[in-house]
């Protein structure tokens, strides 16, 4: 069964549901400049089955109060879903280390608004 997906992120999704089976999900909400990505919002979301498309994802997002154009996800666990105070902790320990390091986000599931995958490369120093 060939499944058909609107964006990159809806594939992501559900891909990693079927490995994973219900996890959490840290979001980072950033701004990508053109030798630059900073990071401005977060928050997490508990993943409890594959139907969550891109849409909803926007949805949710929409209240975040910045003005966006990339969004990394990480994974809290890659043992699947964390409780709340775990998740918390984890998105607070993220951002400190993002404040720093920009460079993680190259770990991250990186999509732009439209929810098409990025890739995140550092640049050389001139």
């Amino acid at each position: 069964m060939t499944a058909d997906f609107a964006t990159d992120f809806d594939e992501w999704l559900v891909e990693t549901f079927a490995q994973v089976g219900p996890f959490t999900m840290l979001i980072v909400l950033v701004e990508i400049g053109e030798t630059s990505a900073t990071p401005l919002r977060s928050s997490y979301l508990h993943v409890i089955g594959d139907e969550t498309r891109w849409p909803d994802i926007l949805e949710l997002l929409a209240d975040a109060g910045a003005a966006w154009n990339g969004a990394a996800f990480f994974q809290a666990d890659r043992a699947g879903l964390v409780r709340d105070p775990v998740a918390r902790h984890r998105l607070q320990s993220l951002m400190r280390h993002l404040e720093s390091d920009r460079s993680l986000l190259k770990h991250s599931e990186f999509f732009n608004a439209r929810g098409l995958r990025l890739k995140i490369e550092e640049v050389a120093p001139e």
